[in-house]
């Protein structure tokens, strides 16, 4: 089968960085199912191991983390899905990705693709959905679908992939007041579209852009990207009792200062329940069953901003080029072989 790998870290300017290779379609495992894809997207994930250390010399590592496809076989103990089932899936870090003609994934963190939308459209969502959702309902513990009109979040990196659906997901189903940061119009525009009540400017101090809104702190902070450059602000704007929750990776940071507020910290990272295996991992198969339905209900809307086209090694260096840039809008998709 063709596929997209990367033999050693490269820069992305680099056309070794990632080639094109011919490889042999995977085995099943019992609770796999095979998937003939049709779409993927980029994320910061790509980019990261892309360039980690860890290569295996002379074998090549297959990225990709968010598909859409067409389920082509059936491990011996799946019974979520049946052959030509259109699916959607974030995948797991410790397999092989999707950037391939076929792939396998555990069905317990797949779900429908959603009817109405395009498998370009499809390949947006699922690692941002599954990271938002769990950010703000398991990490944050926000009540779904209960209005909490009196609190706010302020979400730090407003017009990334996983802000753009975050945003979405707590102006339609919390009720919450959704601040957004951004620094150009183009991204304050584009915050806007997602659902933002408000978007401030990141390159001013945080505390500074609340003030003007009226708005003396929040009771939610979601630090999406630079959250140790904003750490003091954070803590500032964060109402006593407040919480932050991560997805970012700062080499460190300090949590000493949250402790005269009794603020909480959380981490976020979806790929934690099938790199253990976990007792709830079937939780991501409902998320996104759920995520599809309400797009399909016109609840949500895909956050698709740039789309590069096939899936061939020099489609993807430019896409990874762009999600390396930290200027990227939403999601970057490629599709089809």
């Amino acid at each position: 089968m063709k596929a997209v790998g990367a033999y050693r870290p490269l820069p992305i300017d680099d056309p070794e960085s990632l080639v094109d290779i011919d490889c042999p379609v995977p085995q099943l495992k019992p609770r796999d199912i095979l998937v003939r894809i049709e779409a993927i997207s980029v994320n910061p994930v790509d980019v990261k191991l892309r360039v980690s250390e860890d290569a295996v010399p002379g074998v090549p590592r297959i990225l990709g983390y968010d598909a859409v496809g067409v389920v082509e076989a059936i491990g011996s103990e799946a019974r979520l899905f049946k052959l030509g089932d259109a699916v959607f899936y974030a995948g797991a870090i410790d397999r092989p990705g999707a950037n391939s003609e076929f792939h396998v994934v555990d069905e317990r963190i797949v779900g429908p693709k959603p009817v109405t939308l395009t498998a370009a459209q499809a390949a947006a969502l699922p690692l941002t959905a599954l990271t938002a959702w769990e950010l703000l309902f398991d990490r944050l513990g926000i009540p779904y679908g209960r209005k909490i009109a009196h609190d706010a979040i302020l979400i730090v990196g407003g017009a990334g992939g996983v802000g753009s659906i975050l945003t979405q997901l707590a102006r339609r189903l919390t009720g919450l007041t959704v601040i957004a940061t951004a620094s150009r119009p183009e991204t304050a525009d584009w915050c806007t579209k997602m659902g933002a009540h408000h978007v401030i400017d990141h390159h001013r101090p945080l505390n500074d852009g609340l003030r003007e809104l009226g708005i003396s702190d929040v009771r939610y902070v979601a630090g999406l990207a630079a959250t140790d450059t904003h750490q003091k602000a954070i803590v500032e704007c964060l109402a006593p009792q407040g919480s932050l929750a991560m997805i970012d990776d700062p080499k460190t940071f300090d949590i000493v200062p949250f402790k005269r507020k009794c603020l909480s910290i959380h981490w976020e990272l979806m790929f934690t329940r099938s790199l253990y295996c976990t007792r709830d991992m079937g939780e991501q198969q409902r998320i996104l069953s759920e995520v599809s339905a309400l797009v399909d209900s016109g609840v949500l809307r895909t956050t698709l901003r740039e789309d590069c086209g096939a899936i061939n090694a020099a489609n993807l260096r430019r896409a990874h080029a762009m999600v390396e840039s930290g200027r990227g809008i939403g999601k970057v998709v490629l599709s089809g072989f």
